[in-house]
């Protein structure tokens, strides 16, 4: 495997960190700027909705631009994002930097996919997608969890600055090691836009919204839910977080190996089992080994529904593969928004730490909801060609994009 994948995965394993080690340093930084809990939650809505908008934005103008240049771009950007979020005088400004390193994401993600596979010979593409995104992988394992620990060490502020020279560290690598190309000729946008004509493209894009937005309705407040509910110290959020990472881990293992075995059953089964979890959570909180166990389950169940999803998605966006795993990676992220959002809304309503479970469960439920209705749909119509552009093989391994 060429050394230009370290570079990206590098940039992976930055762009995952912070994403979710905000979650570990909510209480911190409220603290700080004198807000609430659910006001600092914000900070994840925020740099989801920027992911939502950044992804097919930065995806679609980069077009005009080598891949090569457009990756550097993305990390500066990145850079310049968490830099203001570790130096932010107020609470606004914080949020500023949190949707601007926000933009760099999805973009980031979708490009460079497509220059990993250029690397290495036909046969090795998709270990070479795999390579890059085990980045982001070990970021929920060792990044989140560290940056936790350094931010209640040293101070959250910290945390940022690393996450920084982290992007710095990856856009010297990118710079020397990926090769220069031609820039690529951009697919038309109109063309593009058709795939989304499609029903069942719609349809898997809100499964995805739903159901990765039920994971993060709990997980965004897991800090203070384990805190004042189950009875952890601080310190021990660290280890929750290992415990999350963990199980993203072992899902994600389990849902790309057979997303392609059985697509939609594995579907009804991972959103069915986390709707359950993140229902008897609202119970399991007020014990410490429940609790964790609740947290170990929603890692695994959570991200076992993201290589299906991402594969249906693909297998249904005929002839516009790139801005729709794009538009994927955004959904990803409006789930994440919105889940964040309404949690903190139960928990501002007074129903406590343990409320925005409930609120994952039902989010969780409804994408269940969609898949059965987008099967019993697909029972009426005529089933994807296995030749048609842009479908997915049944031997591929579907890269996840978040």
């Amino acid at each position: 495997m060429p050394l230009a994948l370290l570079a990206l995965a590098v940039g992976a394993f930055g762009i995952g960190t912070t994403e979710f080690v905000v979650m570990g340093l909510l209480p911190g930084i409220a603290a700080e700027y004198g807000v609430s809990i659910p006001t600092a939650g914000l900070l994840v809505t925020g740099y989801a909705l920027g992911v939502v908008v950044g992804a097919p934005l930065l995806t679609v103008l980069g077009g005009r631009v080598s891949r090569k240049r457009m990756l550097m771009l993305l990390m500066g950007l990145f850079v310049v994002g968490n830099v203001l979020s570790a130096v932010a005088p107020s609470f606004g400004l914080m949020l500023t930097g949190r949707v601007v390193a926000s933009l760099a994401h999805g973009s980031f993600f979708g490009i460079g996919s497509v220059v990993a596979a250029e690397l290495v010979a036909p046969d090795k593409k998709a270990g070479a997608i795999a390579t890059m995104f085990t980045g982001l992988t070990v970021a929920n394992i060792v990044g989140v969890p560290l940056g936790t620990f350094i931010g209640q060490a040293v101070g959250w502020r910290a945390t940022f600055a690393v996450v920084a020279a982290l992007g710095v560290v990856g856009l010297l690598g990118i710079a020397r090691l990926v090769p220069a190309a031609p820039r690529p000729e951009g697919a038309r946008l109109r063309g593009e836009l058709k795939a989304f004509r499609n029903p069942q493209v719609l349809l898997a894009m809100a499964m995805t919204v739903l159901g990765f937005g039920g994971v993060f309705a709990a997980i965004t407040y897991i800090a203070p839910m384990m805190t004042e509910v189950a009875g952890y110290s601080e310190g021990a959020v660290t280890w929750l977080l290992v415990l999350f990472g963990t199980g993203m881990f072992l899902g994600n293992l389990l849902g790309g190996r057979y997303a392609d075995r059985a697509l939609m059953p594995l579907l009804y089964v991972t959103l069915g089992g986390l709707a359950i979890v993140l229902a008897l959570f609202t119970v399991a909180a007020h014990d410490k080994v429940l609790s964790a166990i609740a947290v170990l389950l929603v890692g695994a169940l959570g991200f076992a529904t993201v290589p299906p999803l991402q594969k249906r998605v693909l297998d249904q966006a005929h002839g516009a593969p790139t801005l729709a795993s794009a538009v994927n990676i955004g959904a990803f992220n409006l789930g994440n928004a919105l889940a964040a959002w309404l949690g903190g809304t139960v928990i501002a309503a007074g129903f406590g730490y343990t409320a925005p479970n409930w609120v994952g469960a039902v989010l969780a439920a409804a994408a269940l909801g969609l898949a059965l209705w987008s099967a019993a749909l697909e029972r009426r119509t005529p089933a994807v060609e296995a030749g048609a552009p842009g479908a997915v093989g049944a031997g591929a391994r579907v890269p996840v994009h978040h």
